[in-house]
């Protein structure tokens, strides 16, 4: 009797355990998807993560086109972004509440921070997003002086958003699942593209 009831009380530990060492987004990425095909990894988690608020800040700059005399050429070039940018932010929100995953807020100033550091200063922020003091030069200026000062700092960002793309593909066992390869490589071809058209 005594050990069928220290049986139980195993069990029922064993049950407890379970139930609070559930897997988190670390583990869950080393873990085989339920369907076929590769695993996500943690490093497919922070690409997604970290390129909503990648997206945001660009998504920020662009909106500042109607209100602060951009040229012709340069504000038909923010509603592109904003129409490219602002989907893909909603497939990779998406992506990560599929899979139960953290989903951040793309108005949080702190999410320009790097996954998992907290925000004390510029030097914390992902591959070329802007400083705080860039972000406030842009907003002051008006007309050819705005349009210099968004196309400098835009090729800047998309310049860190390739950074990301080749830091994921570096990563062991990152984008290869379908939907992160396919995300990762089209901004990386979109990014270059927006870039030599900048520079013209």
């Amino acid at each position: 009797m005594r050990q069928s009831a220290t049986r139980t009380k195993i069990a029922l530990f064993a049950l407890v355990c379970a139930g609070v060492a559930s897997p988190g987004a670390a583990a869950r990425a080393q873990q085989s998807p339920s369907r076929s095909g590769p695993a996500y990894t943690a490093a497919d988690v922070q690409f997604m993560q970290g390129m909503i608020a990648h997206h945001a800040q660009a998504l920020e700059m662009c909106t500042m086109a109607p209100t602060h005399g951009a040229g012709e050429k340069v504000a038909l070039f923010c509603k592109k972004v904003m129409i490219s940018q602002r989907d893909e932010i909603q497939i990779m929100q998406s992506w990560l509440r599929d899979r139960g995953e953290k989903v951040p807020d793309p108005t949080d100033k702190n999410a320009h921070a790097m996954p998992g550091m907290d925000m004390g200063g510029d030097s914390m922020l992902m591959p070329g997003m802007l400083t705080a003091a860039q972000m406030k030069q842009l907003g002051a200026a008006r007309g050819a002086a705005w349009d210099s000062l968004f196309l400098t700092g835009m090729i800047q960002h998309h310049g860190g958003a390739i950074t990301m793309v080749a830091a994921l593909f570096a990563a062991p066992g990152a984008g290869q699942t379908p939907e992160i390869f396919g995300l990762a490589t089209g901004i990386d071809a979109d990014q270059r593209a927006e870039i030599e058209r900048m520079q013209g």
